[in-house]
């Protein structure tokens, strides 16, 4: 395709341009950087060259500013940096010189920015202000900022921040030239540049990139908020909508406020901008559906989760737009809120918040995604986010128990026997059904344990059978209010980790509330709390009291892991490598083995359950041996696992998981 780009161009000065033509910083560029700390030599040389031009009466020449006319209006690709400077000595010069105000107003006002409402306001206040510049002033800033129209969250606009600062450098080296204004003013121009309009050509991304190359490029989000507040305007999501409550203003005064405070990150909130709003993107994903099939969502869903900087303004719909628009509103507004969870949260414990994780702390949990949450953190981000927006009336306690009902169900997984326990929330498609069931859960938020009590069955289909325990449990909560803090530290238990069916299963529970044995529920309770509490519960007594267990005459809770040692032709055993491996043998088919010594110690302990063992005529000796000679698994003992000879008649130590010999093995009798 053939290149239809126009160039028209002309020397021409700064007051010439701005009686001509309006000139607006376009929201893709930058913020305004010569002004900034770490500019000043920069700063400094291209003022000191100005003023030498003025006091010699030499002319000079700025290089090419290029730009299209967009709405009658040029906006600058490339020159923006030369172009402020020159606004803001023209300003100065003005002011200094106490000219008539209304003869330079109207072609200052001229220039404005488009990238923050707050810089287009502010340039538009200094313009028409009446500073009065004396000789004693050494900072010009300091009287701007004290002034009446100034407003104070005005200094956290980095545009706005570097205006001052070059203002002073401009008070400092101008302050003593006289006649300023009128030879700034005059024909021919002491300082030009060369003005090149391009027709035809759009402002894209590309291009600015290119021509753009020698400064500081976007940031994702700078690219991604000027790309979203366009998708805003051509989609009219803001039509009537008042300037202070856009989400332009938003961005650049409260929610940067609130962001820096708590989140910034070298200097910088772009990341958590980005964070939080990727994340309102995947939830929405899954609560609109508005892609469709589930492999597509999981598709989206992914991408935003592997990369945050991903998100795109299409991502979004005027429902997902407002959401993010009052979730925004709801934390910034938040600081006075406790958020505390009097409970553990384990693997998915937070180091300050929630929302911390969010948009600010590293992903501990992955080598690949560090700025993003993991997916069930980001679930647990929207049960809290949707309790907070569904209750205003904000309630302690009703809180930490809606979202200790969510901590249970997205702490169960499917461990495996070898105790390795994914987090259930660990797919898109997994994230996906998990917030579509907070999604339907949340309007039972204010009182989960009443709702959830009362309710006949929940649509969702995921986690069902924790959501239903959590469904039991709220009816014997609700029927006896006695017993939430016996389940709830019930359910804290290091091994159970929110899900108590097993202690049902021990106790035989119907799941009617007129039948629950509280006494009993507690029995159990201590034994979990007394024996099971932490990594340390996993001991060599736990194992001989094992052993000594018979579900039908059947003495061999280690069946449930099976391997081969083919150096002897055994069938292999383990007897418990791992505490999670518990958590395992709870739910599968031996768990009677785990019921029955959970009963025997409500009434002893793991030494006289050893001591008090009665073996059968038919039980074979090197069991009776392991279970009656301590010293066996405590010091010849050198891993967790044992072979058992095919008559019987022995077993063997194995020194690891796969001895290829029998070296360093020993054998039982």
């Amino acid at each position: 395709m053939a290149d239809t780009t126009v160039y028209k161009g002309k020397t021409i000065g700064f007051a010439e341009l701005t009686e001509i033509e309006k000139i607006e910083i376009p929201i893709i560029q930058r913020d305004y950087a010569q002004g900034r700390k770490d500019k000043k030599e920069l700063r400094e040389n291209f003022l000191k060259a100005l003023l030498e031009c003025v006091e010699s009466n030499k002319s000079i020449k700025l290089d090419f500013v290029y730009g299209s006319k967009i709405n009658n209006t040029f906006q600058p690709l490339d020159g923006q940096q030369r172009l402020t400077t020159l606004y803001l000595l023209y300003w100065y010069a003005a002011a200094k010189s106490k000219i008539n105000v209304s003869s330079y107003q109207n072609n200052l006002k001229n220039f404005t920015y488009e990238t923050r409402i707050t810089s287009r306001d502010f340039c538009l206040a200094l313009t028409e202000s009446q500073i009065d510049i004396v000789d004693d002033i050494e900072f010009l800033s300091d009287l701007i900022v004290d002034s009446n129209w100034f407003f104070l969250s005005w200094k956290n606009d980095p545009t706005i921040d570097s205006m001052l600062r070059t203002i002073d450098d401009i008070h400092r080296l101008f302050f003593s030239t006289e006649n300023l204004w009128e030879k700034l003013v005059s024909k021919p121009n002491l300082i030009s540049f060369y003005y090149v309009e391009l027709e035809n050509i759009g402002l894209t991304d590309d291009l600015y990139i290119k021509m753009n190359a020698r400064g500081k490029l976007l940031t994702p989000f700078e690219n991604f908020k000027a790309s979203f507040q366009k998708y805003i305007d051509d989609e009219k999501w803001e039509a009537g909508v008042s300037v202070e409550k856009t989400l332009a203003l938003k961005i650049d005064t409260t929610w940067t406020d609130f962001l820096w405070c708590h989140f910034k990150k070298n200097q910088t909130v772009d990341e958590a901008f980005m964070r939080l709003i990727a994340t309102i993107a995947m939830i929405m994903q899954s609560i609109e559906r508005t892609a469709g099939r589930i492999d597509e969502r999981a598709s989206i869903i992914n991408k935003l989760q592997e990369r945050p900087n991903s998100v795109k303004p299409n991502d979004f719909t005027s429902h997902g737009f407002k959401y993010l628009y009052d979730i925004f509103e709801l934390y910034t507004n938040l600081e006075s809120t406790e958020l505390i969870l009097n409970f553990p949260m384990w693997r998915h414990s937070f180091r300050k918040s929630v929302l911390s994780e969010i948009v600010f702390d590293d992903n501990n949990y992955s080598q690949i995604q560090v700025n993003s949450a993991t997916y069930t953190q980001k679930v647990l981000f929207f049960a809290q986010t949707e309790y907070l927006k569904r209750n205003p009336n904000f309630d302690l306690g009703n809180f930490q128990d809606w979202m200790r009902v969510i901590r249970n169900i997205v702490s169960r997984a499917d461990i495996d026997k070898d105790g390795n326990r994914p987090d259930v929330v660990r797919s898109p498609q997994a994230f996906d059904g998990a917030i579509n069931l907070i999604n339907e859960l949340a309007a039972m938020s204010s009182d989960i344990y009443s709702a959830l009590a009362s309710v006949d069955s929940v649509r969702s289909q995921f986690a069902k059978d924790q959501v239903e325990e959590e469904r039991n449990k709220a009816k014997i909560l609700i029927s006896r209010p006695q017993t939430k803090d016996l389940i709830f530290e019930a359910e804290d238990n290091e091994l159970l980790r929110g899900k108590i069916d097993f202690m049902f299963y021990c106790m035989d529970y119907d799941n009617n509330p007129e039948n629950f044995d509280e006494e009993l529920f507690k029995n159990i309770k201590n034994v979990f709390v007394k024996f099971f509490s932490s990594e340390n519960a996993l001991t060599n007594d736990l194992r001989r009291a094992f052993l000594t267990i018979d579900v039908n005459g059947h003495y061999g809770f280690y069946n449930y892991w099976w391997s081969y040692w083919y150096t002897v032709g055994a069938t292999k055993r383990r007897l418990f490598d791992k505490f999670r491996e518990l958590e395992y043998f709870l739910y599968s088919e031996h768990r009677e083995y785990f019921k029955k010594l959970v009963l025997l110690l409500i009434e002893k302990d793991l030494k006289e359950i050893v001591e008090d063992f009665s073996a059968p005529l038919s039980f074979p000796n090197w069991k009776l041996r392991l279970i009656k000679e301590p010293e066996i698994l405590d010091k010849k003992s050198r891993s967790k696992y044992i072979a058992i000879e095919d008559d019987n008649s022995a077993c063997w130590l194995l020194k690891s998981k796969r001895p290829r010999d029998t070296e360093g093995c020993i054998r039982i009798e």
